[in-house]
């Protein structure tokens, strides 16, 4: 696809020996973005979404998942942990004090049953890219590629930036998932590298936008002005979270704000669940996830009725099935 931003000039590009701190890549993703893809999940974001299903990623730095059922009460890690942290009773309780902590992940190293997970590992693009080839038959075959998502991808833009130019120096079809809460000039950076962006639109009224994600719409709705601007493709993205932002209103609202701009592929609809529930407990947080239930097949029917009548495109999570 021809991109009608230069390159950016060799002073500005971005490193080939930066590192980034990756929480997971998953394979045959059919999600994000066009056909089979790889996407690269990176840590750190800039938003706090109550319905956050990966909040993995919200940290900036490693973290550790504790999952207590899948311990084989070996003592491994309270062997090998240097404060403390891990603990093994008498009659096999475990118990991970994380105030103690001190991130050395020795444990996670010996621990053979999955009890303890690293989330957050630093990467090479080296790296990255080796697992990304891997699948580059299917991309050619489906017209698929790679997808950097988050978190918020572009809060590590070097990495971000140097991973998408070596995706395109080797004709990968890239796609960036965004939630729009960063400066311009990080998207600046990246896009001569993207073909697609994955633009997440939470809330239209910025202060609804606010209570929920911690952050005003404002820069979003900015940045997303500027795509359009730019011309570059956008895919948006919108969750739809019963009581929160499902009213005919709400969605006509937001439709009708983009139904005004010329880039916009389509709007995907995602069906909000609670499943990471156990995310956050893993990681020993607490859940800030709604508790309302998951909109049905016929809700979100409504509410793509409702964004067509504005001569959008619309993908309901039927279209996926």
């Amino acid at each position: 696809m021809a991109r009608n931003v230069p390159i950016a000039p060799p002073t500005e590009r971005a490193s080939d020996t930066a590192t980034g701190l990756v929480f997971d890549i998953k394979r045959y993703a059919v999600h994000d973005g066009p056909g089979i893809r790889t996407t690269v999940f990176l840590k750190g974001c800039s938003l706090r979404c109550v319905w956050c299903h990966n909040p993995e990623a919200i940290a900036h730095g490693p973290e550790v998942f504790f999952y207590p059922d899948r311990c084989i009460a070996c003592g491994s890690c309270v062997e090998a942990c240097p404060t403390g942290a891990q603990t093994l009773a008498d009659d096999g309780h475990r118990t991970f004090d994380r105030s103690t902590c001190d991130l050395s992940l020795q444990c996670v190293d010996v621990c053979n049953s999955n009890a303890l997970m690293l989330a957050g590992k630093q990467l090479t693009v080296d790296e990255v890219m080796d697992e990304v080839r891997e699948d580059a038959t299917f991309y050619r075959v489906s017209g698929g590629g790679v997808t950097l998502s988050g978190g918020e991808p572009l809060l590590q833009n070097e990495f971000a930036t140097a991973l998408l130019n070596a995706c395109n120096a080797e004709g990968f079809h890239t796609s960036l998932d965004s939630c729009g809460q960063v400066p311009w000039s990080f998207y600046e950076r990246a896009l001569p590298y993207v073909d697609l962006v994955l633009y997440d639109l939470k809330h239209i009224h910025a202060d609804s936008h606010k209570e929920f994600t911690g952050a005003s719409n404002r820069r979003i709705i900015q940045n997303l002005r500027k795509l359009n601007e730019r011309g570059t493709p956008v895919e948006i993205r919108m969750l739809i979270v019963p009581t929160v932002n499902d009213s005919e209103e709400q969605v006509g609202q937001a439709a009708e704000f983009l139904a005004g701009m010329d880039n916009i592929t389509a709007v995907r609809l995602l069906a909000y669940h609670s499943m990471a529930v156990s995310k956050y407990t893993s990681l020993g947080k607490d859940s800030t996830m709604p508790d309302v239930e998951s909109p049905d097949t016929d809700a979100m029917a409504k509410v793509a009725e409702w964004v067509r009548g504005y001569g959008l495109t619309v993908i309901t999570p039927s279209d996926d099935a």
